[in-house]
């Protein structure tokens, strides 16, 4: 890609404000297949008439299609089609939503949660679009929204998802959900430009056939390993096909001249930061999130037992919304000429106190709605460094393939925490009824505050001194992602 190649592309996509607008809302698409999912789980239950461990399953096949979806549409994107290929995910998603809201029993309910996670992949996409047609000033601070935006967009979705179930069943929750992502579609068909000054990219089938592979064995393992024992032969068998395929796809990506995946650009720094970090702040997020509603949800007489309702409840991500996004928007300005990668051990460690205020205060629903707040304020920070630590360290024609693979981390760091709460928490129940005990949520918070200080450690190990500003890419062709140099 030329260097001026973004300066022309966002002259054909006419308004800059519209194309930002356009890409908050498909990416809002991406946060709110999260809030129709855990949330609803029992509602969906006994709507659908299935167990409770069964419904969970429309949590995490969405999980599964999206970590595959996330690095095969980011390839795709990296071609002259993306403005197709975001079309046809928003579009999936939307019919996705609508299959769901309509009475075809569990299994109907079950394709559409499969359908609506091929929009997890639209976030890397929503960022190289960004870095490719937002002139700099605009493209500096809109990289990070749309990183954090993910995980607003799933916060403000858990209230609205919530009431709607509440007042008119789980049918009423998914309608909303096509509705939104129907305007997204409406909007990028008026909005997107097209990508026909990129070159066009061969697609690597094998490879994202053994990765789906290799995901599917392992989020699967992780998921019913509560269920099945984490040594039945079940789960080590999943386990085992997900290694040998992992190695296979490994060898396979490293001697393909267009792989699915660079998994090259993992000798970067930067770039394999930013994804275990991601993995790490994915497991993080999903065990305080999972601990936190079962604990709302507790009655009363209950070790710990808060008894809120279910609005309540799914109101408590709104905090970790609004401060995520308020972060976002501001930490690139507080760090006005230093290193973006100082974001991500400052996130961990305020992500760390929120999983430490967890341990120690969850006695009132207003210390849990203070949790989550500290939580966002710590996401906010993380997730908002990542895309740019990636965009800087890798070759323009790689963003979307990398982003992807960023995102990839994610959706397993969030399928891990799930697995790992629900496994903690039923270690220590502490009723006849299921409910946990409170070593149970001391334990969650234990784990998690292991994890993410874990990656804070790890992120602020001594790195080699980066090249100099004459050695690096030159300076107008990195300048549209807003995180080539330290952000602003």
């Amino acid at each position: 890609m030329s260097a001026v190649s973004p300066a022309v592309g966002s002259r054909r996509s006419g308004s800059e404000p519209a194309l930002v607008g356009c890409l908050v809302l498909v990416v809002v698409v991406v946060g709110l297949i999260s809030s129709l999912g855990a949330p609803l789980v029992p509602e969906i239950a006994a709507d659908r008439g299935v167990s409770v461990r069964s419904a969970q399953w429309s949590v995490t096949v969405a999980m599964l299609v999206g970590a595959v979806a996330a690095p095969v549409l980011g390839r795709l994107g990296d071609g002259p089609h993306r403005r197709r290929v975001v079309l046809a995910a928003l579009a999936v998603v939307t019919t996705g939503c609508l299959l769901a809201a309509v009475p075809l029993g569990f299994a109907g309910l079950l394709a559409g949660r499969a359908m609506q996670g091929v929009g997890v992949g639209m976030m890397p996409l929503g960022i190289a679009i960004a870095r490719d047609h937002l002139q700099p000033l605009r493209a500096a601070p809109a990289v990070p929204l749309l990183s954090v935006t993910t995980v607003a967009g799933a916060g403000l979705g858990y209230p609205v998802s919530g009431a709607l179930a509440e007042l008119g069943g789980v049918e009423a929750s998914f309608a909303f959900g096509a509705a939104v992502a129907g305007a997204a579609l409406l909007l990028a068909v008026l909005v997107l430009p097209p990508g026909g000054h990129l070159s066009p990219v061969p697609f690597d089938l094998p490879g994202a056939v053994l990765l789906a592979v290799a995901l599917t064995s392992v989020l699967t393992a992780v998921s019913e390993a509560a269920a099945w024992g984490w040594g039945s032969p079940a789960v080590l068998g999943l386990l085992g096909v997900a290694g040998c395929s992992a190695v296979l796809w490994t060898r396979h990506e490293l001697h393909r001249p267009q792989p699915l995946v660079q998994l090259r650009l993992l000798r970067h720094r930067e770039v394999l930061l930013a994804d275990l970090t991601g993995l790490a702040a994915g497991v993080g997020v999903y065990l305080l999130l999972s601990a936190a509603t079962r604990l709302l949800r507790t009655p009363r007489d209950e070790p710990d037992g808060l008894a809120a309702s279910v609005f309540v409840t799914a109101s408590a991500m709104v905090p970790f919304a609004v401060v995520s996004l308020a972060t976002a928007q501001l930490a690139p300005r507080l760090l006005r000429g230093r290193d973006a990668a100082l974001l991500l051990p400052v996130g961990c460690v305020l992500f760390g106190a929120a999983m430490g205020l967890f341990l120690t205060a969850r006695h009132d629903v207003a210390l849990v709605f203070a949790t989550m707040a500290l939580a966002g304020l710590g996401a906010g920070c993380t997730f908002a460094a990542m895309p740019g630590l990636i965009v800087r360290a890798v070759p323009p024609s790689e963003v979307g393939s990398a982003v992807g693979f960023n995102q990839v981390a994610r959706t397993i760091g969030y399928a891990t925490g799930s697995a790992l709460s629900a496994a903690l928490l039923s270690a220590y129940g502490g009723s006849a009824d299921g409910f946990p005990a409170a070593a149970g949520y001391d334990a969650a918070a234990v784990t998690g505050l292991v994890v993410v200080l874990g990656a804070a450690a790890a992120s602020v190990v001594p790195r080699r001194r980066p090249p100099t500003r004459s050695a690096a890419a030159p300076d107008t062709d990195d300048a549209p992602t807003g995180a080539a140099h330290p952000l602003p």
